[in-house]
């Protein structure tokens, strides 16, 4: 997708909410969150763990939460614009960002497009072009419907949002999102300058030789793939189903890269 198509809509005012050590000396760090999700659902069980030692800043993107759903349709471009454009208002930056899935490919364009804004980035479970998912993946996002959401993401949707229509339009944004992806240019990819963590789960949804081939791309990147699911390693509430144990044997290695 080019820049005049990642600008198609008007910038959205994204919801955001601080947490953490608000007089930490390390860079704030962003949290993007995957498709479907709110900030509870993909970060609560996590965020307890990283407010100790930093300050923490998460959105929410188009759509999703407590963000409107916006006139336009989603791309990964305009919602790297979006946040982008609220780093700025709130005058903070170079960041730390830590994105999972679509929150880690609008990550990857955050630091593609606006790399003043990204000090150091963990990419997580995030492709960059269509073949990384597994089989069966594309065939069954395309026959979804809403009915399909699973239960855990339209309440959370529903007890920020308190619209029973938002989740819905939530599903419509991330399926067309998804299917439009058509993969991101290998030079945009290399353009990359920030330190990057690719991670992956072995029995994630995207293949763990697309982590391998990300990172092989990137400048300057280290690989972790760790024994786990899309997103489990993370805290994610689909994925972990409240078990925190995956979650807490990869934290270190995070906090070790964002660290260093």
């Amino acid at each position: 997708m080019s820049d005049e198509q990642g600008r198609e809509r008007e910038r959205l005012r994204l919801h955001h909410r601080w947490f953490g050590d608000e007089d930490s000396p390390r860079p704030p760090l962003l949290l993007i969150h995957g498709g479907g999700s709110t900030i509870e659902s993909n970060w609560g069980m996590l965020l307890p763990h990283l407010c100790s030692t930093r300050t923490v800043l998460a959105v929410e993107l188009q759509g999703h939460g407590r963000t409107a759903s916006g006139d336009g349709p989603a791309s990964f471009e305009g919602s790297a614009d979006d946040v982008a454009a609220l780093l700025a208002e709130l005058g903070v930056g170079p960041v730390d960002v830590l994105g999972f899935s679509n929150g880690g490919q609008v990550a990857l364009l955050l630091a593609a497009r606006h790399p003043e804004r990204v000090r150091r980035l963990i990419a997580a479970s995030a492709p960059f072009r269509r073949d990384g998912m597994i089989e069966g993946f594309w065939e069954g996002l395309a026959a979804g419907t809403f009915d399909d959401l699973p239960d855990v993401y339209r309440s959370a949707d529903l007890a920020v949002s308190h619209d029973p229509g938002h989740a819905r339009r939530m599903f419509e944004l991330d399926q067309e999102l998804m299917l439009g992806f058509q993969g991101f240019e290998e030079a945009v990819i290399a353009s990359i300058t920030a330190p990057t963590l690719v991670v992956g789960g072995d029995r994630d949804v995207v293949r763990a030789d697309h982590f391998v081939e990300l990172a092989g791309l990137l400048p300057d990147a280290r690989l972790l793939i760790v024994p786990g699911g899309h997103g489990d390693y993370l805290g994610e509430v689909l994925a972990a189903g409240g078990d925190p144990r995956a979650m807490e044997a990869t934290l270190p290695f995070l906090l070790a890269f964002l660290d260093a």
